[in-house]
């Protein structure tokens, strides 16, 4: 069994400043779980690129105000207090901080957890 506490993940390298968010990566590829778990802050008043090219990620939004507006088709989705949404198609999109908002993301395949996004948006398939 594994209890991990954020605030000592925190301390790690395993906290991940990216400028428009921080993200807290609890459980990482070298847990052996399969998938990946982080808590993630998006800032207030940022927009950021992502294309998941090889990663499909989950995000339940705890608390904040968050939209996500996917590429493909232009549409805009409000993200509250206990809504998720599923990148299941690796979805490019842009994602804003309408004021800070806490999610926990799940990945799969896991995050090795130094990930930071390219200029495209995507994470690398592994770091490890």
């Amino acid at each position: 069994m594994k209890v991990v506490k954020l605030d000592e993940v925190k301390k790690t390298e395993h906290h991940v400043d990216g400028g428009n968010w921080a993200s807290t990566r609890l459980l990482t590829k070298a847990d052996g779980m399969g998938f990946s778990v982080t808590e993630t802050i998006i800032r207030a008043g940022t927009e950021t690129h992502i294309h998941y090219k090889n990663h499909l990620e989950a995000v339940y939004c705890i608390e904040g105000h968050a939209e996500v507006e996917t590429l493909k088709d232009n549409k805009v989705y409000t993200i509250k207090a206990n809504t998720l949404y599923a990148l299941d198609e690796h979805d490019e999109h842009l994602l804003r901080g309408i004021e800070d908002a806490r999610m926990v993301c799940v990945f799969n395949p896991p995050l090795s957890g130094k990930e930071i996004h390219d200029e495209n948006g995507v994470y690398p398939a592994d770091l490890d």
